[in-house]
């Protein structure tokens, strides 16, 4: 599964897998593809710091990179409070009363919140960076639009290619006229933060858009012929994300979310603003519906969203309450049947796409014989 892009990463397989633990992201780059790692659940360097060590020492020496959220326009001066003061009270209370609604219990006295999406704040993805080039990373992915232009030109002097995630081709072009060097075509189907347009329609529009640019795509892609897909469509290899949650080294630490992800159907999954106030698709769950209630207050914009919900999140992640526990998740999930290594994934995915390049073959010969 060799293209120009993979050999350009160093890859085996034109795999990138995007995934927020560690031990999933060098799985995947042991197996031939590159791991990303998440690191906007990072607010302090040096977990990052660790878990990079960590990447470092369990990857037999093959590339991986890094996935940030960083804002292309600085916000100079704004902290975390003062994000916080904008939070209107009237929300605080429907959080609470949702909470109260459910029995969930409260954290511990002392006990933090462990979900905490900080790592869009500019000083935090910054301190992120400084970190991350420490580092022999491949790839410095971004999933809220073109990093800076300096941060750019940082990576490009440290030999790091730069990627950046699409959800229209107007978006992709913005990311050419920045300078990144790979396109992810991320489509409606997928988990986490997304467009309105489907794969099958937006690789093909990206990939004009920004040629000769490699692209990527991203959604409802899990299976090795839906890889041969992609590539029919021009992409170079395929970003996938939601796959790798069930896989045994993803440290979900719930048997509860894990059950529902191994029984969801691709229909089980919403495009929600109620996790992050970005639309991204999610289990559907008593959570999302409350947040897309027309009765209810509606989430708030990015960033403001995610920290209203923190804490909350994280007593129900803690407590495994069943009707709000959910994930970002795309509508592959309905492909997520059982719990396998990495490797068994990949190598799924390898031969799969062998199979199905020698049907393409195959249909081919007879139409040509007809």
């Amino acid at each position: 599964m060799q293209t120009e892009l993979s050999r350009r990463l160093g890859v085996e397989h034109a795999i990138v897998g995007f995934t927020p633990f560690p031990a999933v992201a060098a799985a995947i780059t042991r197996a031939g593809g590159l791991g990303v790692l998440g690191a906007v659940r990072y607010s302090a360097p040096e977990d990052l710091a660790r878990d990079l060590d960590w990447m470092q020492a369990h990857t037999d020496g093959k590339p991986y990179g890094l996935d940030v959220v960083m804002p292309a326009r600085r916000a100079h001066g704004v902290t975390e409070a003062d994000v916080e003061a904008m939070i209107p009270d009237g929300h605080r209370q429907y959080v609470r009363d949702m909470l109260a609604k459910y029995g969930v219990p409260e954290l511990a006295e002392g006990e933090a919140s462990g979900w905490r999406i900080t790592g869009w704040m500019e000083r935090v993805a910054r301190s992120q960076l400084d970190v991350a080039f420490d580092y022999p990373i491949t790839l410095l992915a971004n999933a809220l639009g073109s990093p800076p232009a300096d941060v750019i030109a940082r990576a490009h002097g440290q030999g790091v290619l730069v990627a950046a995630l699409a959800g229209s081709a107007r978006h992709a072009r913005k990311h050419a006229e920045a300078g990144i060097d790979i396109v992810v075509a991320q489509g409606y189907e997928a988990g986490g933060h997304t467009g309105e347009i489907a794969s099958m329609v937006l690789t093909p529009e990206v990939v004009r858009a920004v040629d000769p640019l490699p692209v990527l795509t991203a959604g409802g892609i899990g299976t090795g012929d839906q890889i041969a897909a992609a590539f029919a469509l021009g992409a170079q290899g395929v970003w996938l994300g939601s796959l790798w949650l069930t896989c045994e080294e993803a440290e979900l630490h719930s048997d509860v979310l894990t059950a529902k992800l191994l029984a969801s159907s691709s229909g089980d999954t919403v495009r929600s603003r109620a996790l992050t106030g970005k639309p991204a698709r999610q289990l559907r769950t008593a959570w999302t519906e409350a947040w897309d209630d027309p009765a209810g207050p509606g989430p708030l914009p990015m960033p403001l969203q995610g920290l209203l919900v923190a804490e909350a999140v994280s007593r129900i992640q803690k407590y495994e309450v069943e009707p709000l526990l959910g994930t970002p998740v795309g509508q592959i999930v309905g492909l997520m049947t059982s719990r396998r290594p990495v490797q068994a994934v990949v190598d799924d995915l390898t031969s799969g796409f062998e199979r199905a390049i020698d049907r393409v073959n195959r249909v081919a010969g007879r139409l040509e014989e007809d």
